[in-house]
């Protein structure tokens, strides 16, 4: 098969820093056709670098999205813009590939997860924990109950968004420190956690959460303690703090106990899954930290093959969003609040297991 012949819709820090490394990587199955952004002056400067020429430079995705040699949008906007801009490019019949979460409010995040169908395109989320390493080899050891049947769990999440704004960092954009959505940074980055725990034990039946008020406009709450209760009977503490440091280590990360033993993921970015068990015994198990934005783009294109179906649609990027608007809800509220009410969606892998492909859509090939 050819290459995918890539729309950029947004030139910014996301695409330099998590899927242009990747695209870079798999120059073997994508090329960057053209190039949009609302500034014109950036996307320029990428055309240079990158040998675009100048009539492939757009300041409007809805002039570039008329363009038929073009096989994929990557969308990365600002989140209050995610569903707009990706209703149209659906409307318009063209694959797309889109950042979480994938709307800023429940109601277009419900009407996003329906754009597939709709329009008859694939979509993608780059929902990028569910494809990272460390995500899938702990899914697995919960699968497989390599350290017996998971109880309980408890994870912790820290990050110092007020210092986070001074630097060179994505929290020093104007849009994210006055968000206009609900939550703001809690559900630009707890989506992400989130995913991860649903990735690991699925759907979730209802949660409890608690917050501390600020007055700061970047999160209503400077911390939120949610009590969550899966499907599965699993229950377990799930805490994003945005204000502040957790400065001994090691740190408290994710703790998933089991009926044998125990695993341990210190953060994201440690590169080791500890794993103890009962009987004294432990393992470290290697992993390759951020391979998340490689893993994803990876997908689409072996979609685009035929060889696996795309492993994080919207109908399933829906399920994070809502439940982080759930906890903030619970939060408001002081509730419970009921978080899936219909089964979870998966991607049907039912017939690569039997040793077959899905056909791939005539405008991919």
């Amino acid at each position: 098969m050819r290459k995918l012949r890539v729309g950029i819709i947004g030139t910014g820090m996301a695409f330099e820093r998590l899927h242009y490394p990747a695209y870079m990587e798999l120059q073997d199955k994508y090329e960057i056709k053209a190039l949009c952004d609302t500034d014109s002056n950036k996307a320029k400067e990428w055309a240079k670098r990158l040998n675009i020429p100048e009539q492939d430079v757009f300041s409007d995705y809805r002039e570039m999205i008329k363009r038929a040699d073009i096989d994929v949008f990557d969308i990365m906007v600002p989140i209050g813009q995610n569903f707009t801009v990706t209703e149209e490019v659906a409307r318009a019949g063209k694959p797309i590939i889109c950042e979480k979460p994938l709307a800023p409010n429940l109601e277009q995040a419900r009407t996003c997860a329906q754009l597939p169908r709709k329009f008859g395109i694939p979509i993608m989320i780059a929902e990028n924990y569910r494809y990272n390493e460390e995500v899938d080899l702990i899914r697995d050891m919960i699968r497989t109950e390599k350290v017996g049947k998971p109880v309980y769990f408890i994870q912790n999440r820290v990050m110092n968004f007020p210092r986070d704004m001074l630097g060179d960092k994505f929290a020093a954009k104007e849009w994210r420190q006055y968000p206009e959505f609900p939550g703001g940074i809690i559900l630009d980055t707890a989506v992400h956690d989130i995913a991860a725990l649903r990735h690991f034990f699925g759907a979730v039946d209802e949660v409890h959460a608690y917050g501390v008020p600020q007055d700061d406009p970047w999160a209503p709450y400077a911390v939120i303690n949610t009590n969550i209760r899966f499907r599965s009977g699993i229950t377990g503490q799930f805490t994003f703090y945005c204000a502040g440091r957790e400065m001994q280590r090691p740190l408290t990360g994710l703790r998933i106990f089991c009926s044998n033993g125990m695993i341990y993921l210190e953060e994201r970015d440690c590169g080791t899954i500890n794993v103890a068990y009962d009987d004294g015994r432990s393992e470290q198990v290697p992993y390759r930290p951020q391979r998340g934005f490689y893993n994803e783009l990876l997908n689409f294109y072996n979609a685009a093959t035929g060889k696996e179906p795309i492993s994080v649609p919207p109908e399933m990027e829906y399920g994070d969003t809502k439940m982080v608007l759930d906890i903030i809800r619970s939060v408001r509220e002081e509730r419970t609040v009921k978080v899936d009410d219909v089964t979870e969606y998966l991607p049907s892998y039912e017939q690569h297991h039997q040793g077959k492909t899905v056909q791939s859509p005539d405008y991919l090939m």
